[in-house]
């Protein structure tokens, strides 16, 4: 991901998006998860963190890439909005993340992480969660047709690989920690098409 952020323009980056997708929107709108201190993981240049800040949230954005998150705190001081970026992996330990939060949210990071390592970074969600916490996780569907529209291991054109997962294997990866309080798959728009994911609001345990 280093590497697509130091030679791509954000322009260019399909899921760049500057407008927040209708999901989030709606999610805060509609009053659904209220301003709070709320944790984006895999935020990329900080757009959709930059949006619940100016909505009234305490916000931190995440990311594995040093550029992404150095980008994130440009736009945000260009826009005069107060929020958190910072550099992590949430594969790891997050040992840099020294907090806990009300809403988690990751917006289609999770096809990036392949079955094996699911389990370790849903319990790194749980365990940066408040009692009674939301988490929203939106991530491609294998009844998407990108990249092919077959498989479940699919190739993009930025030479990474994506993990196209089932309903089911949303449920068993987080009815263990979390109440699910609603999961399916629903039709997005992106930057440049349509494409179907599995959109999954829970509350932790």
């Amino acid at each position: 991901m280093e590497k697509i952020y130091r030679t791509i323009s954000p322009e260019k980056i399909p899921w760049n998006l500057e407008i927040p997708p209708d999901i989030i929107q709606n999610i805060v709108k509609s009053g659904r998860v209220k301003p709070c201190k709320a944790i984006e993981l895999g935020c990329g240049t900080g757009n959709y963190v930059i949006y619940l800040s100016s909505m009234d949230f305490n916000t931190t954005g995440v990311d594995i890439s040093i550029t992404a998150i150095e980008m994130a705190k440009k736009s945000a001081t260009e826009k005069k909005i107060k929020c958190n970026f910072i550099t992590a992996d949430v594969l790891g330990e997050m040992a840099e993340i020294q907090s806990n939060y009300d809403f988690a949210y990751d917006w289609e990071l999770l096809h990036h992480i392949f079955p094996e390592e699911r389990e370790k970074y849903i319990t790194n969600v749980y365990k940066l969660l408040n009692p009674g916490g939301k988490y929203l996780s939106v991530c491609f569907s294998e009844k998407s047709p990108q990249f092919g529209g077959a498989g479940k291991y699919r190739k993009t054109p930025f030479d990474t690989v994506l993990y196209f997962s089932s309903d089911n294997e949303m449920v068993n990866l987080f009815q263990t920690l979390f109440e699910i309080e609603e999961l399916k798959t629903v039709t997005i728009q992106g930057k440049y098409t349509p494409h179907k994911v599995i959109y999954a609001f829970l509350k932790k345990r």
